[in-house]
């Protein structure tokens, strides 16, 4: 069946060109129709393959095919590639099989035909599906959201609320259904319970938060199967479909499951629970793989059955408000973009920090650890978008070359600008805790570092020689997130003897808190109000709970949503992840094939001590240390 239909366009192709110039020189302009005139011949069994056989009078018999061109003018096909219906028109292959005049066509327009052709044959392969006239002149379609891994705790604790929240502020379409898939034996209503304790609205919204509630959990189903066996993707379908009802179908999936097993999903789902008449786009969580050999593997077995634009790889820091403001806060204030080079800053710092440890995930945080888990995904990214150059437009693919250039000018990074740290058991206020390797699910001798600070460059004219600071820990004693852009000291400065000899006292410094507590602050130095001359570092601060009271939405929320809507400026694409992976791959090689031995840090301190000795070898002091 599949080969009848896309061996169709290429006899569609072939047999129009041929006969267009046999039949050029005849003399009535529907002799290319005759009863035995080849064209005819040969383009009739088209139309009969049972896929493609329409009632006369139906106008699906004319292919018109301008009855997308309001509501879908841009439309992505089921192998995620762009197509845009309404250019369609431009082939003029209205009415295709009449008695119009088709010897007007050039091979030109019979290479146009035959590439739109070949994607529209997709769409009308729904025979079986009761996609009727009505359906497609209105531009009907549905959303499907089959969250794979369904059972566990990210789907639980934030894929549902995301997707609850985005149903509560009016986000998705007015027919949508989510389907959670995994081994675990549930019923609807089961997975409903498992999930309604976790649905909650916004703060500044709580009228018909139950009713709302309801009306969401009616549109959850479950299905239980394996994750490689394709029958059970094919009753998974066979259930989309039920909901879809014959209507365009765009179907969503959501792999929140160990990366050992996406393959086996992505083939089952691309083979039997793939919508042929819209788009299917595949959301893939990290890790992605452990190095640039298995990531490379990894998205090499993908694209065997995706394109690269039906992968859509998340990093939810890139969903962070803050982050997303970063690029807006540079290149639409001139306050900031004249020194956003190494001629004004003297370096960046980026700090992620957690105050609980694995908490019983050590034994999937052993494989990773905190390089791979933090650094490599969310502390880089969040660098690239900091560093790069002004894009082009804000058209995703032109923001994301910018930062492969910001990698690709990196680098890699080298053992001796690396710091490795795991916490240890420590009591605190009468209260035991634990250290890493007490974790029943971590090796007792595991050399798995739970803190990293490490410090990288960019080889380019605008930040040559400019050291980037990474630090990240579990166990710490402070929950945050945040991004510090330390200025040089000011030439000849006036009023330095009023800050003794700590220059850096006078340093101004530019704080962007991702989280907690949402917030940009600018650090000056300023007069304290009184007779003499006495300074004090101020803070110009934009706490956003006080500026913005509106609860800000959660990164998955926003991420999720781009990907419905097909935007793709804040999922990582392949080349981007070769290029993070290639500043990694080497130090985490010599880290694990040397087994370097990570300093012990107390439960609850600022880390091992190395890494003051790390930033003090490029003449930094860690920023955070100065708000504690």
């Amino acid at each position: 069946m599949l080969e009848e239909q896309f061996d169709a366009p290429r006899q569609f192709c072939m047999a129009t060109h041929s006969m267009i110039i046999r039949s050029s020189s005849s003399s009535s302009p529907s002799s290319a129709f005759a009863d035995s005139s080849p064209l005819r011949e040969t383009l009739l069994p088209l139309f009969s393959i049972r896929s493609l056989t329409f009632q006369r009078k139906s106008c699906f018999s004319r292919l018109r095919l301008r009855f997308f061109a309001e509501k879908h003018s841009q439309l992505d096909s089921s192998n995620g590639c762009a197509t845009n219906f309404a250019s369609l028109q431009e082939c003029r292959l209205s009415p295709l099989v009449s008695n119009h005049n088709l010897l007007a066509l050039n091979v030109k327009l019979v290479l146009c035909c035959f590439v739109k052709f070949s994607k529209f044959v997709r769409l009308l392969s729904l025979a079986g599906e009761q996609v009727t006239e009505e359906h497609v002149t209105k531009g009907e379609s549905t959303l499907s959201i089959t969250v794979v891994g369904a059972s566990g705790d990210l789907a639980k604790k934030k894929i549902f609320p995301a997707l609850f929240a985005l149903y509560y502020e009016g986000c998705l379409p007015q027919d949508f259904s989510v389907f959670g898939y995994a081994r675990t034996k549930l019923t609807h209503d089961e997975l409903r319970e498992m999930i309604s304790g976790t649905l909650t609205c916004r703060i500044d919204q709580r009228e018909n938060c139950v009713d709302k509630m309801d009306q969401f959990l009616k549109r959850c189903f479950y299905h239980s199967g394996q994750y490689n066996s394709e029958e059970d993707f094919a009753e998974l379908n066979t259930k989309l479909k039920e909901k879809e009802a014959g209507k365009l179908s765009n179907r969503l999936y959501y792999l929140s499951i160990p990366p050992n097993i996406f393959v086996d999903v992505v083939r089952c789902a691309s083979l039997r629970a793939s919508s042929v008449s819209g788009w299917t786009r595949i959301i893939v969580e990290k890790p992605f793989g452990r190095d640039s050999e298995s990531s490379g593997e990894l998205t090499r077995c993908l694209k065997q059955y995706l394109t690269e634009e039906q992968i859509f790889r998340i990093d939810h820091y890139l969903g962070k408000e803050l982050v997303e403001n970063l690029s807006v806060l540079r290149f639409s204030n001139l306050v900031f973009e004249p020194l956003w080079s190494r001629n004004y800053i003297r370096n960046v710092q980026l700090i992620f920090s957690e105050d609980f440890g694995t908490e019983g995930r050590g034994g999937y945080f052993d494989q990773y650890g905190i390089i791979r888990d933090i650094m490599q995904n969310h502390l880089l990214q969040i660098l690239a978008l900091f560093a790069m150059e002004t894009p082009v437009s804000l058209d995703a693919e032109d923001i994301r070359s910018e930062k492969v250039k910001v990698l690709r000018s990196m680098k890699p990074l080298l053992l001796e600008n690396v710091i490795v740290g795991q916490y240890k058991e420590h009591s605190k206020g009468g209260k035991a805790y634990p250290g890493y390797t007490d974790d029943p699910t971590v090796p007792n001798h595991s050399l798995t570092p739970t803190f990293a600070a490490a410090a990288m460059f960019i080889n380019n004219a605008r930040w040559d020689g400019v050291p980037f600071l990474m630090k990240a820990g579990k166990a710490l004693h402070t929950r945050g997130a945040e991004i510090r852009v330390q200025f040089r000291h000011v030439p000849g400065n006036l009023y330095k003897k009023n800050f003794a000899t700590d220059l850096d006292k006078t340093t101004n410094e530019l704080v962007i808190r991702v989280q907690p507590d949402e917030g940009i602050y600018l650090r000056i130095n300023n007069k304290v109000p009184g007779l003499g001359m006495r300074l004090d570092r101020s803070d110009l601060n934009l706490l956003y709970r006080s500026r913005y009271p509106r609860e800000i939405p959660d990164a998955y929320e926003r991420l999720l949503l781009d990907a419905i809507e097909g935007e793709r400026r804040l999922f990582i694409r392949s080349d981007e992840l070769d290029a993070a992976w290639d500043l990694f791959t080497p130090a985490l090689k010599e880290l694990e094939q040397k087994k370097i031995i990570p300093e012990l840090y107390p439960y609850g301190s600022r880390g091992p001590v190395g890494a003051h000795y790390l930033a003090s070898k490029y003449n930094v002091r860690w920023g955070d240390l100065e708000d504690a």
